[in-house]
């Protein structure tokens, strides 16, 4: 495949339809997917297909171009998402680490000047997960930082006011990561963080055994810390997906220039809805050129008409029965 999801020459419209015509041909499970709903040539994107996130759970989806290759082929390495023990988790398989790391980090720096940042990272609970995509992102954040101050922070001990005072005399500002529950647990035993702080929270409302808004998330996280709200900032990425969206200081997210979402009706997912209309996040990765770069997720949200979307929380599964797989078990 030729095409770089990363091009900026090339229009995104074009890409995707190149990537279709790829994936169509030879991802197996896209392929199933495109039959069962009777769909081959498509003229635009808004006709492609967005294959349901559950794929990722019952089958490999691998893009490769001879599938008698397919158990040899394909990398060892894959990002698995999180949950408890016997618990079916989703997982994404990797032909190229390079790809995903070229993303991230182009991806950020469309929104930060990560040169002026140190990373932080506050990770409890992702630590075990040996191939959570969360921990290989900051992993590849932190090893990329040069001035040897970036870290993972040591689980259950409060913040160093000498590693803070490090970073002050570096010159450069701190970007701290964390999941909700883990942010929410060490605002507690924290002192105020530098007024130049940016915290970047990834998810993961369910904490203190309720769900939590956003809005009241980043408010109680602005005051623990001691900072304005608009420097609490979020993520929005999953394992199925190789880019990630950011939200800086408000509700609404934001994408690299080859991710694109759309709001699906539940019911039909074929059928967009309307800006500002409830419905299903649908999100277009370019960077998923090796599985699969069109995915409808159980993700509940609304739509501006400049292309920003806000997250809402999960779809509720029995909400879900326009969006079967619609594929035959072998």
């Amino acid at each position: 495949m030729n095409v770089d999801p990363f091009d900026i020459e090339t229009t995104f419209e074009e890409k995707a339809l190149q990537v279709y015509e790829y994936q169509r041909e030879n991802n197996l499970v896209y392929q199933k997917f495109c039959k069962a709903l009777g769909i081959q040539d498509v003229q635009s994107v808004d006709e492609v297909p967005l294959l349901p996130i559950q794929a990722f759970k019952d089958t490999e989806v691998i893009t490769v171009t001879d599938n008698s290759k397919l158990s040899t082929q394909h990398s060892k390495l894959y990002f698995e998402s999180s949950g408890t023990s016997g618990m079916q988790r989703s997982r994404h398989y990797l032909l190229d680490i390079d790809i995903y790391k070229e993303s991230l980090i182009k991806g950020m720096s469309q929104f930060y000047d990560l040169q002026n940042y140190v990373i932080w990272a506050y990770t409890p609970g992702y630590n075990e997960n040996p191939n959570s995509s969360l921990i290989t992102m900051l992993n590849a954040l932190i090893n990329s930082e040069g001035s040897g101050l970036s870290r993972f922070l040591e689980v259950g001990k409060p913040i160093s006011g000498t590693h803070l005072e490090q970073i002050k005399d570096s010159g450069k500002r701190l970007m701290l990561f964390g999941a909700a529950f883990g942010l929410m647990d060490i605002v507690e035993s924290s002192t105020n963080l530098p007024p130049s702080t940016i915290i970047i929270e990834t998810g993961g409302m369910k904490t203190w055994r309720r769900e939590m808004s956003r809005k009241e998330l980043h408010t109680k996280l602005a005051r623990g810390f001691g900072l304005p709200e608009q420097n609490i900032h979020s993520e929005y990425g999953m394992t199925e997906l190789l880019s990630q969206a950011y939200s800086l200081g408000d509700e609404w997210f934001e994408c690299a220039p080859w991710m694109k979402v759309s709001i699906r009706d539940p019911k039909n997912p074929m059928n967009e809805l309307e800006y500002g209309e409830n419905g299903l996040i649908g999100v277009i990765d370019l960077a998923n050129i090796n599985s699969c770069s069109f995915i409808l997720t159980g993700d509940r949200g609304i739509q501006s008409e400049d292309g920003r979307f806000q997250v809402m929380g999960r779809w509720h599964a029995q909400n879900l029965r326009g969006c079967n797989f619609l594929i035959d078990r072998d």
